[in-house]
């Protein structure tokens, strides 16, 4: 996956997009691959995401 920063919501939008095209039919066998496992590595990131927010948010509130 490329190294670029992209947000959670940036990466929610793009698997939603591919999921649309999937959908509707719009994606032919050609790019399938390549936008399953695009859209793996987004969902994988937004796991990340979550998982570090979910640790930040359990030590802010052990230190009160």
């Amino acid at each position: 996956m490329e190294k670029k920063k992209i947000t959670y919501a940036q990466a929610i939008e793009e698997v939603e997009r591919i999921l649309e095209r999937f959908n509707g039919e719009q994606m032919d066998v050609d790019e399938l691959g390549a936008q399953v496992k695009r859209a793996a590595d987004l969902i994988r990131l937004c796991k990340e995401k979550l998982r570090k927010a979910e640790q930040e948010a359990a030590e802010a509130l052990k230190e009160e």
